[in-house]
């Protein structure tokens, strides 16, 4: 009788950690939920405000993390991460072609990659380095990232050769090397602080963004 009673004690637990897989359509974990894998082909991923999952990705898909919900990685080939208000991922984000936001308190303890997409930071938090090779980026006010920065050099013949901007908001802290391995603008505030510069020249601005 106590293991039967056990075994339906635990029939919930195990329902929460399910996995799920979509292709060509959506994949969505409802408001509080709880869900292991979470993978779509073809489709978007939804994780919804204080839900928790494992992994979420696609390809050919956006992957969105709701407010306060929580995930291990979020990942996808192509299209955009969107990370909610006060939002956690325990470990890496990334993306080959879309960009990558992140809402305020949005925290990444690893970190956040794109190769042809945009970064913004919006008082958020990244802990392990944020690296793109033809995107902008925006560390907004107030923002934080520990590790650094990494603009790559451009391969391939359909590279896109315009310069990257790279704008470090008002208050905002870069902790690490800023490396540049192609020419960019950088441009940042005059109450940021920021580790060194490699490959580039900074422009210091005043007020809450620099001027065209």
């Amino acid at each position: 009788m106590r293991l039967l009673i056990l075994a339906f004690a635990l029939l919930p637990l195990a329902a929460m950690a399910q996995d799920i897989d979509k292709t060509n359509g959506a994949a969505e974990v409802g408001p509080g939920q709880h869900a292991g894998n979470v993978h779509s082909v073809n489709g978007s991923v939804r994780i919804e405000d204080g839900a928790v999952v494992q992994s979420a990705g696609t390809v050919n898909g956006s992957v969105e993390l709701g407010a306060n919900a929580q995930a291990t990685t979020l990942q996808t080939v192509n299209g955009r991460l969107e990370l909610g208000q006060a939002s956690r991922v325990s470990g890496d984000i990334e993306t080959t072609n879309g960009g990558i936001s992140l809402a305020s308190r949005a925290d990444v303890a690893g970190s956040a990659r794109t190769t042809n997409g945009s970064i913004r930071l919006d008082q958020a938090h990244v802990g392990r380095g944020i690296e793109t090779t033809s995107g902008d980026i925006v560390v907004g006010e107030g923002s934080r990232v520990d590790g650094g920065i990494l603009i790559n050099e451009v391969h391939g013949w359909n590279s896109s050769n315009r310069e990257p901007h790279v704008v470090i908001g008002p208050h905002a802290i870069v902790n690490g090397t800023l490396e540049f391995r192609r020419p960019v603008r950088l441009d940042v505030s005059d109450s940021a602080q920021i580790g060194p510069v490699k490959g580039a020249t900074a422009n210091t601005f005043h007020g809450s963004s620099p001027s065209e």
